[in-house]
C-alpha cells in the first residue's frame, strides 16, 4: 500500500516559529527593508543627539564654565549693567510722569500744555540717562535719514512680505488643496481701541499747541531774552543754510538744544556772574547815553531858542523900519464950483480964460515925442501945469 503524503496538520508544532513571516507576501518583503532603514536613521539621530547632549553637559558642568557664568551673570559688570538698566527705566518712567499741566500761564492768561513740563524736564537734564538716550536717538535718526535708504528698504520689505504670502498661498492650494497663508489668518482682525486712539489724538493736539503757543510767546515778546535768542538763531541759520545741508543744520540745532542747557547747568555760577557784569555794563552805558542825549538835547534847545529870539528881534526891527520909511501919500483936493454950470437951450455957457490951457507959441522940438518934454522945452518952462 503506497504511503500518502503528509498533511499540514501532521507537521510538528513550533510555538516560537512565526508562521506569518514565512508566508508568501511580496508587500511584506518590500516593507521590511524600509522599516529597517527608518529604524537605522532614527538610531543615528538618537545617537547624534545623545552625543551632543553629553558634550554640552560636560562643557556646562566644567568648573571653568561655571566660573565664567558666575562672572558674567553675577560679577561686577553684570551688577553694574543691571543697576544702570534699572535707573534708566526709572528715569524714563519719571520723565513720562512729568507730563502735567503747569500752574504757570501765558501773558494772556491761557493755560500751558503738559508738554511744557515734559520738554522742560527733558532739556534741563533732570533725568540725565533718559535725556542722553533721547539725544543719541535723535542724532542716530538724523544720520540714518541721511545715509540709509529707509524708504527703499520699507518698500523692499513690503514687496518681499507680500510676495512670500502670495507664493505660500498659491503653493498650498496646488499641493495641499488649502492655502498656507490663509491658515494663519486670525479669527478676528486687530483694531485700534477707541480709548487708545483718542488718547493719541489728545497727545498730538497738545504737542501741536505747544509749538503754536511758544511761537506766539516769542513773536509777541513775552520774554525779551527768549525773543533775542530766537532772533539770533534764525539769523545764524539763515547764513548757515547757504553752506550746510539740511541734515547738518538739524544736527547742529539738536546739539545746541540738548547741550546748551547742560553747559549752563555745569557752569551756572560763572555764566551768571558774567551775565550780571554784562548787564551792569550795558545799563551803565545806557545811562551815560541817556545823560549825553539829555545834555545834547538841552544844548540844542537853548541854541534853537537863542537863534529864534535873534531872528524874531531882527524880523521885528525890519518890520518897524519898513513901516517908518513908507509915508502915506498926500491927498490933493481941487475946488469945484458950488453950483454946476447949467446950459439952457439957446444960451451959451460963460467960460473964463483960466478954464483953458495955454497954447504953445513955438514949433515942437524935433525928435522929442513925450508930452512932458515938449512942455518943458516950450516958452512956459514948466511954470504952468501942462494940458492933459
Amino acid at each position: 500500500m503506497a504511503e500518502s503524503p503528509p498533511q499540514l496538520g501532521d507537521l510538528p508544532q513550533y510555538p516560537q516559529m512565526n508562521i506569518s513571516a514565512l508566508q508568501s507576501d511580496p508587500v511584506g518583503r518590500e516593507t521590511a527593508p524600509a522599516a529597517n532603514g527608518n529604524a537605522s536613521v532614527q538610531n543615528a539621530k538618537d545617537s547624534v543627539y545623545s552625543n551632543a547632549s553629553s558634550a554640552f553637559n560636560t562643557v556646562n558642568s566644567h568648573p571653568m564654565t561655571q566660573n565664567l557664568k558666575d562672572t558674567v551673570s553675577q560679577g561686577p559688570v553684570a551688577e553694574h549693567v543691571k543697576d544702570q538698566h534699572a535707573k534708566t527705566t526709572s528715569e524714563f518712567r519719571s520723565l513720562a510722569d512729568s507730563r502735567t499741566t503747569p500752574s504757570q500761564s501765558t501773558a494772556t492768561g491761557q493755560p500751558l500744555t503738559h508738554y511744557h513740563s515734559f520738554f522742560y524736564s527733558l532739556l534741563s537734564w533732570e533725568n540725565p540717562r533718559a535725556t542722553t538716550v533721547s539725544f543719541l536717538g535723535t542724532v542716530l535718526f538724523i544720520f540714518a535719514a541721511r545715509y540709509l535708504p529707509a524708504l527703499r528698504w520699507t518698500f523692499k520689505g513690503l514687496y518681499v512680505l507680500l510676495g512670500i504670502t502670495a507664493l505660500a498661498e498659491a503653493a498650498g492650494k496646488l499641493v495641499l488643496s488649502q492655502g498656507l497663508s490663509s491658515s494663519f489668518r486670525p479669527k478676528k482682525y486687530y483694531t485700534i481701541p477707541r480709548e487708545a486712539l483718542e488718547a493719541s489724538l489728545e497727545d498730538v493736539e497738545q504737542l501741536i499747541n505747544f509749538f503754536v503757543i511758544e511761537f506766539q510767546r516769542v513773536l509777541f515778546v513775552e520774554n525779551i531774552v527768549h525773543t533775542t535768542a530766537a532772533f539770533t538763531s534764525a539769523l545764524i541759520s539763515y547764513w548757515l543754510i547757504k553752506f550746510l545741508p539740511f541734515w547738518g543744520l538739524s544736527l547742529i540745532a539738536t546739539s545746541v538744544v540738548y547741550l546748551g542747557p547742560l553747559v549752563y547747568i555745569n557752569n551756572k555760577e560763572v555764566i551768571d556772574h558774567h551775565l550780571t557784569n554784562a548787564s551792569n555794563v550795558a545799563s551803565s552805558q545806557a545811562n551815560q547815553v541817556k545823560e549825553l542825549a539829555g545834555q545834547q538835547t538841552a544844548r540844542a534847545t537853548s541854541t534853537v531858542k537863542a537863534y529864534a529870539g535873534d531872528y524874531s528881534a531882527k524880523a521885528q526891527g525890519y518890520i518897524g523900519s519898513a513901516r517908518g520909511r513908507s509915508a502915506s501919500p498926500e491927498v490933493t483936493t481941487k475946488s469945484f464950483p458950488s453950483t454946476p454950470v447949467k446950459s439952457e437951450p439957446g444960451t451959451a455957457p460963460n467960460y473964463s480964460p483960466s478954464d483953458f490951457p495955454h497954447a504953445p507959441r513955438q514949433e515942437p522940438t524935433p525928435g522929442v515925442t513925450a508930452h512932458q518934454e515938449q512942455y518943458e522945452n516950450s516958452q512956459f518952462g514948466g511954470k504952468a501945469e501942462p494940458a492933459i
